[in-house]
């Protein structure tokens, strides 16, 4: 949930991040605006229209949980939604619900479709000459139109039924009843990637600039989805040694810096285990090597690395230990021991790619068992 994203603040001790492609997005719409002849200016404001819908959207989600008595963490928000993480197992556990799930799942249209009609007889009252139903609906050069459409076209766009949108969350509850919470999130997400791809392509053949954007933030928040369901559930079989990097570089606390910086040259790693003696001592970024030796010249990796930190078990759960590490300040690196020895590592960067390959091959298994069935 917060890669490619970035915190904006807290809001009744919710975290609020953003996505960086709701940042692409407002690029693109200022540079659409510049092409099709008005400001780029105009081009801000049709984004800051749409910022607004989803953060609309989400408040009334966010009051929805506290209503369930659900311990939302944080919201992450993308174009055609927002994310949301709960504190506990438990709270996962009870939104995943077909019941709560189906309801949670209404809230954000119905909000949109609401404060659509409300701009819509605003703006009929005050100014009855603007026609609201004539094309484009969506344009920088028609704000007060756009006002009332990108609410009304997004309440549309999150009945699909596609994870992670509203409608894919109604579906998944359904689905669940007969198959299980687990089965139902794959399915909602497979669906939501293909409906995805479909919206694309279609934005394509039209052509249709949204429709294209849409399918593309549609695919990947099915794709987080699709991700963070192996996270889901605690009685999941993933394992550290599933998912930990075996092929790893260390690097010696009495290793200088120019010494160890030479030597992360010919690896694609970005933080090393330090040791000293064969026993685990530290940790120590790429990065943070290049800004000690730019900050103070060259030293000691002894006297930048990091002695704070969690170590795992290769027998130990995914999901436990990356609750437990969450719970804290999170890490950038946790190695895995058997007794005293290093077995493996877990950085973000690697256990995103592993997750990803335990995914397909998991489906790849299930496909083979189908055929075989």
């Amino acid at each position: 949930m917060r890669g490619w994203s970035f915190s904006i603040g807290r809001l009744l001790g919710v975290e609020i991040r953003i996505h960086t492609f709701f940042l692409l997005l407002l690029g693109l719409s200022i540079s659409y605006s510049s092409v099709s002849g008005s400001s780029g200016s105009r081009g801000f404001a049709l984004w800051v229209i749409l910022f607004f819908a989803v953060v609309v959207r989400e408040i009334a989600r966010a009051i929805a949980a506290a209503w369930f008595g659900l311990d939302l963490q944080s919201i992450l928000l993308l174009p055609t939604g927002g994310l949301q993480q709960y504190g506990t197992p438990e709270a996962n556990d009870r939104a995943a619900t077909p019941e709560i799930g189906k309801r949670l799942g209404l809230v954000g249209p119905l909000t949109n479709l609401f404060l659509g009609l409300l701009f819509a007889a605003i703006i009929l009252s005050v100014t009855p000459e603007i026609n609201l139903f004539e094309k484009p609906w969506l344009t920088p050069a028609h704000l007060i139109r756009a006002l009332v459409w990108v609410n009304v076209l997004l309440a549309a766009v999150n009945l699909l039924p596609a994870a992670p949108l509203d409608g894919g969350r109604i579906f998944r509850g359904e689905f669940a009843r007969n198959h299980g919470v687990l089965k139902g999130t794959r399915a909602a997400a497979g669906l939501g990637q293909i409906i995805g791809v479909l919206l694309a392509i279609t934005g394509c053949i039209l052509p249709n600039m949204w429709l294209i954007m849409i399918g593309g933030f549609v695919f990947i928040g099915a794709h987080m989805d699709d991700t963070s369901m192996l996270l889901a559930n605690e009685n999941d079989p993933v394992r550290m040694r599933d998912v930990m990097l075996t092929n790893f570089s260390t690097l010696s606390a009495s290793d200088t810096l120019e010494d160890a910086l030479q030597s992360s040259v010919h690896t694609l790693q970005d933080v090393f285990p330090v040791v000293r003696g064969g026993n685990l001592v530290g940790a120590v970024s790429r990065q943070g090597i290049v800004d000690a030796l730019q900050a103070s010249g060259n030293g000691y990796i002894q006297g930048v690395m990091t002695r704070s930190f969690q170590t795992a078990q290769p027998d130990d759960s995914l999901v436990t230990t990356l609750r437990r590490i969450m719970g804290g300040q999170g890490a950038q690196l946790v190695p895995v021991l058997d007794g005293d020895r290093i077995v493996g590592i877990i950085t973000p960067q690697n256990l995103a790619h592993s997750m990803g390959l335990l995914n397909a091959r998991r489906r790849m298994t299930q496909f083979q068992q189908q055929r075989e069935d």
